[in-house]
């Protein structure tokens, strides 16, 4: 399995978030430090402010920060939700139309290997994530003060 870049996004926008303690940051600052694009950014920052992740502050001095703090961010949840109902192979979704479906096996080992990997998923948090907070800063706040 493969996430899409919108759940890559997705976790590049909450680390570099959690690493910042509640300070406001941009949009641009985000891209800066990961080098990807602002307008992709909007999409995923507008995304996680619908969901509850993250508020946003328009105006002069704006930006974004998390409303929660890193212990309660679960990863399964958050992967859930940046991929929503996608499943490893559309005959695995309610209405699939496979002509073999019914004597398949291949379907429901790809479920069970999807319930796995959201399992594990599901035991961490964004705290997990920072755990190397001082290493993590260095790198993407470096990107900061180059240009």
């Amino acid at each position: 399995m493969r996430l899409t870049t919108f759940s890559d996004y997705t976790m590049r926008v909450m680390m570099y978030l959690g690493l910042q303690h509640g300070q406001l940051v941009t949009i641009s600052d985000i891209a800066q430090a990961y080098d990807i694009s602002e307008n992709h950014l909007m999409k995923v920052v507008h995304h996680l402010a619908q969901h509850g992740y993250i508020e946003t502050v328009r105006g002069k001095g704006g930006g974004l920060r998390l409303v929660r703090e890193p212990e309660t961010i679960n990863l399964g949840e958050m992967i859930r939700i940046s991929e929503g109902d996608a499943s490893l192979l559309p005959c695995l979704d309610t209405n699939g139309t496979c002509c073999i479906q019914s004597s398949c096996r291949l379907m429901g080992i790809l479920h069970e290997a999807q319930v796995a990997l959201f399992t594990v998923l599901g035991k961490y948090t964004l705290a997990d994530l920072l755990q190397q907070e001082g290493t993590l800063s260095r790198i993407l706040m470096h990107s900061k003060s180059v240009v």
